[in-house]
């Protein structure tokens, strides 16, 4: 009887309306704790110390003091900013404007295009990374050097140079991710009030000024969606630029990004107290373009009543 009421109460405890809310979100704050928290907190303990298999010791601002003198870590934090910019710039645009295409009428077999521009995301990083570097090799047998033969033009060495390598990189990038933010834009465009663009044709609205002054304003919420985790995405860029050249060591460092840097130290050589210190000092950067960004988007800006 006594242990009814207990599993009387229990089960009255559990399915009561001001415990339900707690019970949902419990597995994302045990997640979130320990996939997120804990190897935040692991992390800045760690960019503190010199840690050696044998012993760990405590340095202070060592690790920090030797960030500023890093040409290499120098080298990758322009790389990984000069990738993300070019990403923010090709990755943005053009996917809205395929997105805006893809829900016009002008295009035909919208399902067979959503499919087929998406299904490179869903392609390895391994298998088109090398597929990359096969088709930008520096010999005659590339795909790159074979098209700049049938111009006449000589072979060059794509990935060893800074301009050609990136140039590469970019079109890689493109290839993987132009489906997934035009996905992302398709959404948004489906939120928008179709009453809009029949008020416009009434007015006489160009096809250019529904654009502009229609979808390009309704978009925003996306549009700042897809920024957001972009400056992340270029920032955090790793797999790609490893499988580009075969490893982590590039002519030059040309392609070294900061999360490949952060590799070098902490894995291949084994310093994971100045790796720690290389990733927070990528979390800031995100974070503080993030903020920048989302603050002049007027994210955090009080809806006005």
């Amino acid at each position: 009887m006594e242990n009814n009421k207990k599993s009387g109460a229990f089960k009255k405890f559990l399915y009561s309306q001001k415990t339900a809310p707690y019970v949902f979100v419990i597995p994302f704050i045990l997640s979130f704790c320990i996939f997120w928290i804990y190897p935040l907190i692991s992390t800045i303990i760690m960019s503190f110390q010199d840690i050696e298999p044998t012993a760990t010791t405590f340095v202070g601002l060592d690790n920090y003091t030797k960030l500023l003198k890093d040409t290499a870590f120098h080298q990758a934090i322009r790389n990984s900013a000069l990738y993300m910019f070019l990403t923010l710039v090709l990755l943005i645009p053009f996917p809205m404007l395929f997105a805006v295409l893809m829900d016009s009428r002008l295009v035909k077999a919208k399902g067979v295009w959503k499919a087929v521009l998406y299904i490179p995301a869903l392609t390895s990083v391994v298998i088109s990374g090398t597929l990359f570097r096969l088709m930008f090799s520096e010999y005659d047998t590339g795909f790159a050097n074979q098209v700049l033969e049938f111009f006449n033009q000589s072979p060059i060495k794509w990935l060893k140079m800074y301009p050609t390598s990136y140039f590469a990189l970019l079109v890689l990038c493109c290839w993987r991710w132009t489906g997934v933010n035009m996905l992302y834009f398709l959404s948004g465009l489906k939120s928008i009030d179709k009453s809009l663009y029949e008020s416009a044709d009434i007015d006489g609205a160009t096809p250019w000024q529904k654009f502009w002054l229609v979808t390009f304003p309704l978009l925003k919420p996306t549009t700042v969606y897809v920024l957001t985790i972009s400056v992340y995405a270029g920032l955090a860029m790793f797999l790609e630029s490893f499988m580009l050249w075969a490893g982590n060591s590039s002519p030059n460092n040309i392609g070294l990004t900061i999360v490949g840097y952060l590799y070098k130290r902490g894995i291949e050589k084994n310093q994971l107290g100045y790796a720690s210190a290389v990733g927070l000092v990528l979390l800031i950067i995100a974070l503080a373009i993030n903020m920048v960004q989302l603050l002049l988007n007027g994210t955090f800006k009080k809806e006005e009543r």
